[in-house]
């Protein structure tokens, strides 16, 4: 009853965005146009996104500033969102609100390490983020050395973990990179039952505790299969929490002598056992339908909890992505069986 009382209003707007979510049939749609403006236009036409192109001439929008208004739709539906919520519900928004500011500092990250003289403009994105964030985002995007841009971080939480790989010898995009993906999941994992109790805990858990075990079978997976590192690089990259996959089968994987050996200990994990065709062929593909299937499943079974917060969020995003591909797709002049291939495995 407790749950229902918290969250029957955020209930009944999250049916009501999710109702405006893409299905297969509009992605099929957008692939068989013959342009990017055609898709553009087309997604005018829909409801989650007619407000954000209204008054855009589509054939005047390039590449860049296509991809940051699609991904400023999340960031205006988490607005809606936290509006809707209580204080209890924010605690989760905020805690999840974290993987919005990665995001921007991989941006800031991506333009320092790329030594062309190039502009970050995230304009589009002050207002969101001086609305829920303590990251100066302007200040950020200005910076023209990673020594600037940590230098720019000082006050917020990201400042430490960035400020310590100063004590090796060159490090590199992805030295930075999996250190704040590193940092953050480690602080959603810690700090998750200090925003969530009962029911809304256990369920946030089991979400987020596959999303680190399948993240971490794909970094393993492509660690040897594509960069042979050695298995201390590996452990080095795991996430520092076990769910469905203890130590003795994570050491396993990461030492097994071979791709065969690696193959053989993933069937015998849960995974495998729990979701069909699931194997190292399919590993990297499965991640989303498997993420999907979890938070859809919870949602439907507890409506009135965090995990129809959570589930929307991840649909919402997953849409995103998947238009991001689509687009893609369109500008290259895939046939729409090719890029519907491409779309699914988004």
């Amino acid at each position: 009853m407790s749950g229902l009382l918290s969250y029957s209003g955020l209930t009944t707007k999250i049916r009501a965005m999710q109702s405006h979510l893409l299905n297969d049939q509009n992605f099929r749609e957008i692939v068989e146009l013959e342009s990017v403006p055609s898709a553009v236009s087309y997604l005018k036409q829909q409801k989650a996104y007619a407000t954000l192109f209204d008054g855009c001439d589509e054939s005047m929008l390039h590449r860049g500033q296509i991809e940051k208004m699609l991904r400023l739709t999340v960031y205006r539906d988490f607005s809606k969102l936290y509006r809707f919520s209580n204080v209890k519900q924010r605690k989760f928004l905020e805690l999840y609100f974290k993987r919005y500011e990665i995001s921007i500092l991989k941006e800031c990250l991506n333009t320092v390490f790329d030594h062309r003289d190039v502009v970050l403009n995230l304009s589009i994105y002050e207002e969101f983020f001086n609305r829920h964030s303590q990251l100066n985002i302007s200040l950020l995007a200005a910076s023209k050395t990673i020594e600037e841009l940590i230098a720019n971080l000082k006050g917020t939480e990201y400042y430490a973990p960035l400020e310590r790989l100063n004590t090796i010898e060159r490090p590199t995009l992805f030295d930075y990179e999996m250190t704040l993906d590193l940092y953050y999941f480690v602080q959603m994992w810690k700090d998750k039952s200090n925003v969530v109790t009962g029911s809304d805990l256990e369920e946030l858990t089991r979400a987020w505790g596959s999303k680190f075990d399948m993240l971490n079978l794909q970094w393993i997976y492509r660690s040897k299969r594509y960069y042979h590192m050695t298995s201390a690089d590996i452990y080095a990259l795991l996430i520092p929490v076990q769910y469905r996959l203890d130590k003795k089968t994570i050491r396993a994987l990461v030492e097994a002598e071979n791709m065969s050996a690696f193959s053989q200990t993933l069937e015998q994990t849960y995974y495998a056992k729990r979701y069909d065709s699931f194997t190292s062929e399919t590993l990297e593909s499965m991640y989303a339908a498997i993420m999907k299937q979890i938070l859809s499943g919870e949602s439907r079974r507890d409506p009135y909890s965090v995990a129809t917060i959570y589930s929307y969020l991840y649909h919402k995003e997953h849409e995103v992505n998947r238009l991001i591909i689509a687009l893609e797709c369109v500008r290259y002049r895939l046939t729409p069986e090719e890029a519907m291939q491409h779309v699914a495995k988004t």
